[in-house]
């Protein structure tokens, strides 16, 4: 046998022996349970990790941390707080560099069950926030993930700036923000804001005043029949789709640097005619529609 075969098979060997002596990563798993009645009041606050918050029929706070690492408690304090109509959970780092950085590899999900009558207040420095079936005005912040929420009775705020945002049948007012992907909402009854520099936003359903701005992408908007709320679209990164109810009553303000204005509704256009613009009345006139693009046309169809 050759030397270089030699070599390779004391390579294997080692390697081999190594797999097999080495312990198997171990995961930490946390549980509580904590009082909370309907009514009340959930705040969570971690610096890492993704949070998901689902509202259920029953009383009290279930609470499941995982981790992929087996040394949480040397990395994360965590507190669990119940009081008068609500609880909350604290997450701080313990520790920090030479050079004050502080950074948690591995995956930590804390996942939490509560009544369906909650006020959720979530807030994070590395991961996503879900939220899922809650009667109660929802807040989420995160710095390093995206943003999910569906089936929400109340107002919801969403923040992230490192991911995309999806929200979807909610019966309230809702404003989203992201600096780091698209957004898209489904079926929301009250008045809406979208704003992203990075990425586009559909929206489907509108019952309220919509305003959506973008630096990144197209925007695709359909308001819901016998919406005439108006308000503004703005995008310098594609075109604009808005779809309205043949029977809204809106002033129309549109125009684009980048394409065409068609209308497939019929507007009383006030002044001259203009390829790249429409300024006039659908129906009876109301609140004001504008829309302005810079990077493509717009087109405005009937549902």
């Amino acid at each position: 046998m050759s030397s270089r075969v030699r070599i390779v098979n004391l390579a294997v060997f080692v390697l081999c022996w190594g797999l097999l002596a080495a312990p198997a990563l171990s995961e930490t798993r946390i549980e509580k349970n904590l009082a909370l009645a309907p009514g009340g009041q959930l705040l969570v606050d971690i610096e890492a990790g993704s949070v998901s918050v689902t509202g259920g029929s029953g009383s009290g706070c279930h609470v499941v941390v995982t981790s992929s690492r087996d040394d949480l408690d040397e990395k994360l304090d965590f507190s669990f707080e119940e009081s008068a109509g609500e609880v909350r959970i604290v997450a701080r780092r313990k520790g920090k560099s030479w050079f004050g950085s502080w950074s948690f590899r591995g995956k930590l999900r804390v996942e939490i069950e509560v009544p369906e009558r909650t006020e959720i207040d979530l807030d994070t420095s590395g991961g996503s926030l879900e939220v899922d079936s809650i009667e109660g005005d929802v807040r989420l912040d995160t710095s390093g993930g995206g943003i999910r929420v569906t089936r929400v009775r109340g107002e919801v705020l969403a923040d992230t700036s490192g991911g995309g945002i999806h929200i979807e049948n909610v019966d309230g007012e809702v404003r989203a923000d992201t600096s780091g992907g698209g957004i898209t909402m489904h079926d929301v009854t009250g008045d809406l804001v979208a704003d992203t520099s990075g990425g586009s936003i559909k929206i489907r359903g509108a019952g309220g005043r919509v305003e959506a701005d973008t630096s990144g992408g197209p925007i695709d908007v359909e308001f819901a029949p016998g919406n005439s709320e108006g308000g503004s679209l703005s995008t310098s990164g594609g075109g604009i789709t808005v779809t309205l109810d043949a029977g809204a009553n809106l002033e129309i303000d549109a125009s684009t640097s980048g394409g065409s204005v068609r209308s497939d509704l019929p507007i009383t256009v006030r002044g001259e005619m203009d390829k790249r613009s429409i300024r006039g009345t659908l129906g009876g006139g109301g609140a004001t529609l504008k829309i302005r693009a810079s990077g493509g046309g717009i087109r405005i169809q009937e549902r």
